[in-house]
Parts: structure tokens; C-alpha cells; sequence
């Protein structure tokens, strides 16, 4: 990819529900070739990955605001682009709404309200059973971790692998039973802020996403009139399935918006 003058400064990349910032894969990776100018940062959200020791917040805002002390304690004050998925993407719409201008723009991939879509729309009611087992009752890591890729990948080709390797992450770093519940709880219960959070922000979704109903990521950009672009095949974790394509849409916004 070529002419990366509009994507420059620094990007805060935040994941979902029980993932870890090593669940980018080679995404980070990607986006600093495709667009060497900015500085691409990754942060665990508490109860995942580095921070799995501690409680997971039951607020968004918490969560949010544990983000943005792990940038200062790495001198990085802001402002910032945050590029963020699911839960992650509500962690980016509440730090736009309470520090405005600590962000210049964001990209939010397959995320909900619960506002913005009902329950069966945020987590689709096919896969409710599974993701109780999952997170209640199953105690074999590479049968939960290759039931969570079945679910949110539907493009990408070598799924055994990566769920062996996922296990490995989930056996080094472990999320607990208990942070993944109040995860959910604090997914669950955070309502969008009333008035627009920020003018500079991207909406990605997945048309095949069988975990969050891409309707909630269509309600969210015609809500704050934010641009919305669609992916036809890929599965709710996007950068996984089809990374190049997210790196195409935000030069082509960027561009656009400059």
C-alpha cells in the first residue's frame, strides 16, 4: 500500500471480550507496514493477557480508564487514534465521550450498545448455549479456544493451528471464570452517551457476523451519522479474517476526511 501521509500519529489498538492483545495476530504488524508513520500500540484491558491477575472492572469506564493510565505510564499523554473491536469498541466510544480531546479519531469494528440493539441482537441467541458451556463448564482450554474461533472466524484457513496457539496464550495468560463474567456484565450493562461522542470516527462491520448482530453496528453509525462500511464474508473478529481490507477502508476514510 502506498501514500501513508494521512495515517500518522499514535494508534491505540483495543480487543474484546476474554482476548488479549497476542489475539491480534499479525494485525499490528500489517498496520505498521501499511502505514509506517504512526506508532501502533496494544493495551490488555484488566483480567486479560498481562493484567489477568487483576479484577476485571465491571464498568466500562473503568476499563477505559485503566487503558489510558497504562499509555501515560509509557509517556504516551494523547491525543491519540483508537482502533477497537466489540467490547473494546465501547471502551473507545466512552474514552471519545470523557476525554474528547485526548482522541483524534477512532475506528470501532463489530461493536454494540445496549441501546443500540436488543439483547438478541448483541449476542445472538444461536450461540448462547455454547458461550455458557464455554465460560461455566469447560475446563479443556484448546476445546474453549477452538469453540471461540469457530464462532467469531468464518474466513480464516488454518483454525486448528491458531487454536492450538490461542491455547498456549490462554494457558500462559489465563482469563478467569470470574473476569470473564464481569466482563459480560460490564459489556451488558453500558449505554451509550446521549450526545455524539466524536465527528472523526469509523464504523466497521461484518455482514456474516454470528456473534454480534451487525444491525448494532448500523444503528451506531446512522445514530452519531459516523460512516459505515461493510465487510460481505468475514466473521465478527474482522481482523483475523480479513486485516488488509480494514487497512484499505481506513486509508480510503482518511483520505477522504483530510
Amino acid at each position: 500500500m502506498s501514500g501513508s501521509l494521512h495515517v500518522s500519529g499514535d494508534w491505540v489498538l483495543l480487543r474484546g471480550l476474554v482476548r488479549q492483545q497476542k489475539h491480534w495476530e499479525q494485525f499490528p504488524a500489517r498496520f505498521a507496514e501499511a502505514f509506517p508513520e504512526a506508532r501502533v500500540h496494544t493495551l490488555d484491558l484488566p483480567g486479560n493477557g498481562v493484567l489477568c491477575d487483576r479484577p476485571s472492572p465491571l464498568t466500562v469506564r473503568e476499563m477505559m480508564e485503566s487503558a489510558r493510565q497504562q499509555l501515560q505510564v509509557r509517556g504516551i499523554m494523547g491525543p491519540v487514534n483508537l482502533l477497537a473491536i466489540s467490547l473494546g469498541g465501547m471502551v473507545a466510544i466512552e474514552w471519545m465521550h470523557r476525554h474528547r480531546q485526548q482522541v483524534t479519531s477512532a475506528v470501532i469494528i463489530n461493536s454494540s450498545l445496549r441501546d443500540a440493539g436488543t439483547l438478541f441482537d448483541r449476542l445472538q441467541p444461536a450461540n448462547y448455549p455454547a458461550i455458557l458451556k464455554n465460560l461455566l463448564l469447560q475446563r479443556d482450554p484448546y476445546s474453549r479456544e477452538k469453540l471461540i474461533l469457530d464462532i467469531s472466524s468464518n474466513l480464516y484457513p488454518h483454525k486448528a493451528a491458531l487454536a492450538r496457539k490461542w491455547t498456549e496464550y490462554a494457558t500462559t495468560h489465563p482469563t478467569r471464570r470470574r473476569n470473564a463474567l464481569r466482563q459480560l456484565l460490564a459489556a451488558a450493562r453500558y449505554a451509550a452517551p446521549r450526545r455524539r461522542p466524536h465527528d472523526r470516527v469509523l464504523v466497521l462491520n461484518s455482514a456474516r457476523d454470528r456473534l454480534v448482530n451487525p444491525v448494532c453496528s448500523e444503528r451506531m453509525a446512522r445514530r452519531w451519522d459516523w460512516p459505515l462500511r461493510t465487510h460481505p464474508r468475514a466473521g465478527h473478529d474482522l481482523p483475523l479474517d480479513d486485516g488488509p481490507w480494514i487497512l484499505q477502508q481506513i486509508r480510503h476514510w482518511l483520505t477522504d476526511t483530510a
